[in-house]
């Protein structure tokens, strides 16, 4: 996984509450090999004939590509679905900064290298009126947001989340971190309880 330190860019104001994540990404997408990075929010980023939608931020020059998403309230709730944290991060997003997450997409972000910021309304509702001015900062290892006027917005992370996004580990690459730990107890309980070791077809009588 693609570890997680500073992003630097434009910032897209979506501010749109309860985007679920049938608009981030339609199952149908999922299932038929399609670039999920080309379909992600679909729905808002064109028009029913395929043509890019004039009216949706997202295709604005300067939000093309944008690292970084500013959302509305309950941005990916719905069912779960990891496909709509991969859809976002193939359009090349790395961080969503929003007032608060669909559980599960919240999770999913972490699993996939995407950073998901929780801020205040407020703080969210000005980041998007200075989206247009110059690019957001977001500093994992600091834990801030910068305006593009230089303000620092702090957030919290949980601890154990945070070092796995700045090292790029999933939950096997930090159980992997304690491989060693894990072989010493597995000797020691081996050799205390062997009973439980046994495989399948040993000691048959």
């Amino acid at each position: 996984m693609q570890p997680f330190v500073t992003v630097k860019g434009p910032a897209a104001p979506l501010m749109q509450a309860n985007v679920d994540t049938d608009v981030i990404i339609r199952i149908e997408r999922l299932t038929a090999g399609a670039d999920l990075g080309h379909y992600a929010l679909e729905a808002l980023r064109y028009l029913p004939d395929g043509r890019p939608n004039p009216d949706c931020v997202l295709n604005e020059p300067r939000f093309v590509g944008a690292p970084i998403l500013l959302a509305g309230r309950n941005f990916g709730c719905g069912s779960s679905r990891e496909g709509a944290v991969t859809a976002l991060m193939g359009m090349g997003l790395r961080c969503v900064i929003a007032p608060s997450f669909g559980d599960i997409f919240y999770s999913n972000c972490f699993q996939n290298g995407m950073l998901p910021v929780v801020l205040p309304e407020r703080d969210v509702e000005r980041l998007a009126t200075l989206a247009c001015k110059g690019d957001v900062t977001v500093d994992l290892g600091a834990g801030v947001v910068v305006t593009p006027d230089g303000d620092e917005i702090s957030f919290v992370i949980d601890r154990l989340r945070r070092e796995a996004l700045l090292d790029g580990l999933d939950d096997i690459g930090l159980t992997l971190k304690w491989a060693d730990d894990i072989a010493i107890w597995q000797r020691a309980d081996r050799a205390m309880r062997p009973w439980v070791w046994k495989t399948q077809g040993e000691d048959r009588i």
